[in-house]
């Protein structure tokens, strides 16, 4: 470390974080005392999500995400609240909520201005100001006053669709973001703060909150809640008509600007190209990451932590590599107490 410092190989805060990485691989030290040195060991692991976060965000990988599974479900009023709801969701389990709906929020911007922009270009607006200016063409002298009435109703009441979607789209982001976040220990702060405290009353919990353990018992919870607040959306801004919402027996002019705004996500997500060596880097990394958090210690079967990091067989907690021996209150077994 001295050598990289003086040499600068490697930004000096990267240089100091080694023995985070080194110490526990080497069997030198514990890594929950190691980042108790710098942080607690929630605290670094809040951390390593976050660098995840703005790798994924800095290479637009959750934009190529977002417009993938847009094109899957299509531009539908209800499936398209559908699918912005299923990726925030699901980028919301592994970055923070708020990094979430920041990213999702100007996509979701983009997709309802070409949606209003093709809604507009198709509307029964142009149809009207045609008529009046066939009547002008054939010296017909329409009640001009009735016409210009009806063209900015027309007008009136397609603004007020539109912002209504808006404000349904918006929410839509925010909440899935919320939801999302209950679905996974790292998915927000609360659920590692919960973690740390629950270490630090009970140190001999026998782990029995973990990542596995968290996911199987949140991520359930976090389907019927996201499948409730879509409902709940769904009837608040598109109304009950929910064949309509889902785009079964839609007329044409409704088809025509499904396809224009299907269109427009298609050019979007050829903009972005083939996928970069760097973005296919950071989604190994990240599917890495996810599958080393899921079997560290799942808890019904035994992790890698324990094989790799402890050679008497006894497990570790969920994010540290502590050993039950060291664990305050702890006493192994036939010990004698005489002393």
């Amino acid at each position: 470390m001295a050598l990289f410092w003086c040499m600068e190989v490697l930004p000096l805060g990267v240089t100091a974080l080694f023995p985070v990485v080194l110490f526990p691989l080497m069997n030198i030290m514990d890594s929950t005392k190691v980042c108790m040195e710098y942080l607690q060991d929630s605290n670094m692991l809040f951390i390593g999500g976050l660098m995840v976060a703005i790798a994924v965000e800095h290479w637009n990988l959750h934009k190529r995400i977002a417009l993938r599974v847009l094109l899957i479900v299509g531009v539908r009023p209800a499936l398209l609240i559908m699918g912005f709801m299923s990726v925030t969701a699901f980028l919301s389990m592994w970055i923070s909520n708020t990094a979430t709906t920041a990213m999702m929020i100007p996509i979701a911007q983009a997709v309802l201005e070409q949606l209003h922009k093709s809604q507009q270009e198709t509307s029964p607006v142009g149809h009207v100001a045609e008529s009046i200016n066939k009547a002008f063409e054939l010296q017909e002298v329409p009640d001009k006053s009735d016409e210009e009435e009806k063209l900015k109703d027309v007008q009136q009441l397609e603004e007020e669709k539109h912002l209504t979607f808006c404000k349904g789209m918006s929410l839509s982001v925010c909440y899935a973001a919320s939801i999302g976040g209950i679905a996974t220990l790292t998915g927000t702060t609360p659920n590692l703060v919960m973690k740390g405290q629950m270490d630090a009353l009970f140190p001999t919990n026998n782990n029995v909150v973990n990542f596995a353990s968290w996911f199987m018992f949140a991520f359930p919870t976090m389907l019927v809640l996201l499948a409730l607040s879509w409902i709940w959306l769904q009837i608040m801004f598109l109304g009950f008509d929910f064949r309509k919402n889902l785009g079964c027996g839609a007329n044409a002019s409704m088809k025509a600007k499904q396809k224009m705004a299907y269109r427009i996500i298609k050019d979007e997500h050829k903009k972005l190209g083939p996928m970069r060596f760097a973005e296919i880097v950071v989604n190994v990394l990240f599917l890495l990451l996810v599958v080393l958090w899921f079997t560290r210690d799942p808890g019904f079967i035994t992790g890698w932590a324990t094989i790799v990091f402890n050679k008497n067989g006894e497990r570790y907690n969920c994010f540290s590599s502590l050993p039950p021996s060291s664990q305050r209150g702890y006493r192994p077994p036939d010990a004698d107490t005489s002393h």
